[in-house]
């Protein structure tokens, strides 16, 4: 298989996250630091490397600042959250890997990019949000903020959870800037979280604006690999290979499949739509738009799927 020459990688919580799920500070920073060793040696194979990364944990805690600062100052919205967490997760993850690009005596740097994602501002996901996030609260806790506009549920013994809308990416809008810092020889770290969701709904004539939404990071990778132009998507998960009857004593991993393969795994409901289903299919969304090739595997082995050996799931065109 021939060597990529840019490759998008999608980091996965994981990369961000203590092994206990962590996510204070210094855990954060200590994961980063050990997934930017592995990007590193991709970057030294003489790739180009686009990064995005998923930002669940860091949003879930400035959602908890915002529930109990509420009668201090008022909540931000959730298109800001995904904002901030951008730009935390990028200077960090600048620092690291600058330093481990650095110790391999390589003259690449790392920019980070507050990048927006536009969504369309009629997607049936605005009119029924179905997306938890955030803690659970009791019922008068979260009354107070379904008071300000927030939509929440009743989830049972557990308590109330927020919900909100998580509509399709259509198009990364900073795609010509992050296209433009990776020709210019920097590793980018863009689109965060799937990106800030912003639409054009027509009022005011103001263009853009923020929404209250999530957008899944990798469907938004997908988009990004194609736009960016890049040859080979990773998607770097806890795991080295997607998996089929997973929990059964018939349970095996998939190496190289094609396009139909997964499609049927799919469709037999092998993945679950919280986990590896939508990492399945952003790998089919991006080969099916003419990538060359895409992989699912663990963060231990991007180096290798970049490479082009058949480390991890391999989905080719």
């Amino acid at each position: 298989m021939e060597r990529s020459r840019r490759a998008v990688i999608a980091l996965g919580g994981n990369a961000m996250t203590g092994p206990d799920g962590s996510a204070t500070p210094a855990a954060q920073r200590d994961a980063l630091r050990e997934s930017s060793a592995h990007i590193a040696d991709v970057v030294a194979s003489g790739v180009e490397v686009v990064l995005t990364h998923g930002n669940g944990p860091q949003v879930g805690n400035l959602l908890v600042k915002n529930e109990m600062a509420a009668h201090v100052v008022p909540p931000v919205p959730l298109d800001w959250n995904v904002a901030q967490t951008q730009a935390t997760i990028a200077f960090t993850l600048a620092d690291v890997l600058d330093a481990a690009l650095a110790a391999r005596g390589l003259s690449q740097r790392t920019a980070g990019l507050v990048t927006r994602t536009l969504v369309d501002a009629d997607d049936p996901h605005f009119r029924d949000p179905s997306k938890p996030v955030g803690r659970f609260l009791p019922r008068e806790e979260a009354e107070r903020f379904v008071s300000l506009g927030q939509t929440w549920e009743d989830r049972g013994e557990r308590g109330w959870r927020r919900v909100v809308a998580s509509p399709e990416p259509l198009s990364v809008v900073d795609s010509p800037a992050i296209h433009a810092l990776a020709a210019a020889g920097f590793v980018v770290v863009c689109a965060g979280g799937g990106g800030i969701p912003v639409s054009d709904d027509g009022r005011d004539g103001d263009g853009l604006r923020g929404v209250e939404a999530v957008i899944d990071k990798d469907l938004t990778a997908a988009i990004l690999a194609r736009e960016v132009d890049a040859d080979t998507l990773v998607i770097a998960t806890d795991v080295p290979n997607v998996m089929v009857d997973f929990g059964t004593p018939s349970a095996r991993p998939l190496g190289r499949v094609t396009a139909d393969e997964l499609r049927e795994h799919a469709a037999a409901g092998q993945f679950e739509r919280g986990s590896m289903g939508p990492k399945v299919d952003a790998a089919l969304r991006f080969v099916d738009a003419g990538g060359r090739r895409a992989v699912i595997t663990s963060l231990e082995h991007i180096a290798d799927a970049v490479a082009g050996t058949d480390a991890g799931t391999v989905l080719t065109a």
